[in-house]
Parts: structure tokens; C-alpha cells; sequence
């Protein structure tokens, strides 16, 4: 039993979007800023479930991941123009190849030495398939982001595991944190910024004015997803072709974006606008998580996690120094990748890489492109 009845939608709905927003409001704080807001909103949704003041499980919930989650990836993948990374971000987009490459060798490695069978026990999974749906969920959200680790969860049937799903998630997101504070601190170390090429001197980067966010472009965000959404699903349908879902809707996505350059003002706050529904996704997931089934499962997630970062940091680096590619590219690239296209230019843009502002940006929006469609294709050779 809850405070708020599971058959009282509406009010279901605003309590998860209260934990949306509180997550981003505690973001701000100087703990909640190590702690980023996507584990926040985790930590709060499973208090709130886990103390009977929202259900663990809601119609709500459903109507989120079967309505909201598919919307994310045209939103996200709106200022994903190929042509335009293809100009500005040649090098970087090579240290994303290479990152992501990182992550493959990473999640196979991991996936060869543990046995991961035995996670999601609750789920209704053959083992076999349960460890080619994790190695296919890690692979997509260190390649892409939250918008690929929902995609992947739907696809493979993880997300109806509320309980490992959200665990996974905080360990995802807990790792990612800690991560991103030693790609902070690699530039100082002399011993191996010695073996790498040195970074060109930094030119100042123009500064480009960024589209308005209005009313109007949102609605238009909001309308053009859902109409790449539903064509995607009748051509689905047609093609009885359900696994490739999130793929095919990446395609048309980066067909519209590259082919409409001018979409990416037309649909201006679409990226802010797929941050905020992503909150409310995780919010719905953790809501669902048991807390005694999450610290089972903790463990071995832990090591899962622990033995991707190594090998990716390794494949990384070392090839990174074969192709004569600079520390500040690597790095910016491994952020996009393991952290997303909202990390990068940030880590960029402190540290003093101007060079790198827009690629980080740029090259983390290709991971989202790239993400669903690499872990899909993961999970189906597994």
C-alpha cells in the first residue's frame, strides 16, 4: 500500500515529476553536483517507493516507458547534422571511435570473466539471454547515454526487472561520476601527457548565438517526434521488425537532422526538453526497485563496471597514442562517450580546450546515434 493510490494517475504523475525537479533543483548543491542529478532522482524515487508514499508499480509507469521513452532519441538526435561533424569535430570524432571500440572490447571482456546469468534473477529471461541483454545495455550507455540505456532496457526486457534495472542504473551513473573525476585529473599527470602529441595552441572559438527556446519551437519538437515515432512504429509493424525499433527511428532521426540543418532551430529545446522527460523516466524505473533485491545483485555490478572502465581506459589511451591523436581529443571523447553530450564540452570548456567545446558536444550526440544501434546489434550476436 501507498500514500498515493496506484489507480490515481494523475496524481502518480506528479509526484514523479516532483522527483524530477527536486533532482534537478539538489543537482545545484555542491553535493548534489558529485552526485549528478540522474542518481539523485534514483535515490529519491526509491525512498519514496520504498516508504509507501508512491506505488511500486502504476499503470503511470507504463504509459512513461511505452509513450515518453521513445520520444527521447528524436529529441536528443535533433542537432545530430553528420555533415557538421564531419567539418568541426574530424579528430575528435576518430577519439570517439576509438572510445567507443573501448567500450565494446569492455563489456566482452567483463561479460567473458563474470557471470552474469545470475543477475536480474527476477526477470523472465532465459540466463543466456539476461547476459546478452546486460552486455548489450552496458554497450549502449557507454557509448551513448540515458536515452540508449532506456532503448535497450524496452528491447531487451531488462526494465520489467525494476529492481536490477535501477541498480544498474545508479552503478551506470555512481562509476560515471567517479570516472569523470580522473579524466579530470589525467592532464596533470606529466608522465603521460609526455607520450602523447601535444595539443595545437588553443584559438579562441567564435561565439555562436544559440537558437531561442520558445513556445513554438518546443511544439515543434514535441510534434516532430512524435510523428517520426509513429512512422516508425507502423513501418515496424509492417516489417515485423520490433528489435530494430530504436535503431530505425535513429535513422530517420539523423536523416531529418542532417538533411534540415535548420531543424536544429526549429525544434530548439529539444535536448532540455529529453533531459527532463529522461528524469522522469529513471524516476518511474527506481520506483519499482526493491532495495534488499538491489543490494544482491550490487556486487557483481560492481565489478561489471569496474573491469568496462579499465579495458575502455586501456584500448583508449593506447590506441589513442598509435593514431597520434592529443590527450585533450581522448579525453573529451571518452567523456562523450561513458558520460554524454552535456559532460564533455563542460569538462572541455573548464579545462581550457576551446578547441573542444563543440566537438565534445558534437561527438556525444553521436554516441546517442550510435549507442542503441551497436547494443542492439550486441545483444542479437550474444
Amino acid at each position: 500500500m501507498s500514500w498515493i493510490a496506484t489507480d490515481n494517475h494523475l496524481a502518480v504523475f506528479a509526484a514523479i515529476m516532483a522527483i524530477a525537479g527536486a533532482a534537478f533543483l539538489l543537482e545545484r548543491t555542491r553535493l548534489g553536483g558529485h552526485l549528478t542529478g540522474a542518481v539523485i532522482v534514483i535515490l529519491l524515487a526509491i525512498a519514496a517507493a520504498n516508504l509507501g508514499i508512491i506505488p511500486h508499480a502504476a499503470p503511470t509507469y507504463d504509459f512513461i516507458f511505452n509513450n515518453m521513452v521513445p520520444l527521447l532519441i528524436p529529441l536528443f538526435l535533433f542537432q545530430a547534422d553528420l555533415k557538421r561533424l564531419a567539418r568541426e569535430a574530424s579528430r575528435t570524432s576518430m577519439a570517439f571511435i576509438i572510445a567507443a571500440t573501448g567500450t565494446v572490447c569492455g563489456v566482452v571482456v567483463a561479460a567473458s570473466l563474470l557471470d552474469l546469468s545470475v543477475l536480474g534473477s527476477a526477470s523472465e529471461l532465459p540466463p543466456g539471454n539476461r547476459e546478452a541483454a546486460i552486455v548489450g545495455l552496458f554497450a549502449s550507455t557507454y557509448i551513448g547515454g540515458s536515452v540508449n540505456y532506456a532503448a535497450l532496457g524496452e528491447i531487451t526486457g531488462l526494465s520489467a526487472d525494476a529492481s536490477f534495472f535501477s541498480a544498474a542504473t545508479a552503478a551506470d551513473n555512481l562509476f560515471s561520476a567517479l570516472y569523470l573525476s580522473l579524466l579530470a585529473l589525467i592532464p596533470g599527470w606529466t608522465w603521460l601527457s609526455r607520450r602523447y602529441s601535444p595539443h595545437p595552441a588553443q584559438a579562441a572559438e567564435a561565439e555562436t548565438e544559440a537558437p531561442a527556446i520558445t513556445a513554438m519551437s518546443l511544439c515543434l519538437a514535441i510534434a516532430a517526434a512524435a510523428v517520426l515515432v509513429a512512422i516508425t512504429d507502423t513501418l515496424v509493424g509492417v516489417l515485423n521488425a520490433e528489435n530494430w525499433r530504436y535503431v530505425i527511428l535513429s535513422a530517420f532521426t539523423l536523416f531529418v537532422a542532417t538533411a534540415l540543418p535548420g531543424s536544429r532551430r526549429w525544434f530548439a529545446g529539444a535536448f532540455e526538453l529529453g533531459v527532463a522527460l529522461s528524469f522522469a523516466f529513471f524516476a518511474a524505473i527506481a520506483a519499482g526497485a526493491n532495495i534488499v533485491a538491489m543490494i544482491e545483485v550490487a556486487p557483481l555490478l560492481i565489478l561489471l563496471v569496474g573491469i568496462l572502465l579499465l579495458v575502455h581506459a586501456i584500448v583508449l589511451f593506447a590506441l589513442g597514442r598509435v593514431f597520434h591523436l592529443t590527450l585533450p581529443e581522448l579525453i573529451t571523447a571518452s567523456n562523450a562517450a561513458i558520460l554524454g553530450a552535456t559532460t564533455a564540452p563542460a569538462l572541455a570548456a573548464t579545462k581550457g580546450w576551446r578547441d573542444q567545446v563543440t566537438p565534445g558536444i558534437l561527438v556525444g550526440v553521436l554516441g546517442y546515434a550510435l549507442g542503441t544501434f551497436i547494443g542492439t546489434v550486441l545483444y542479437q550476436i550474444w
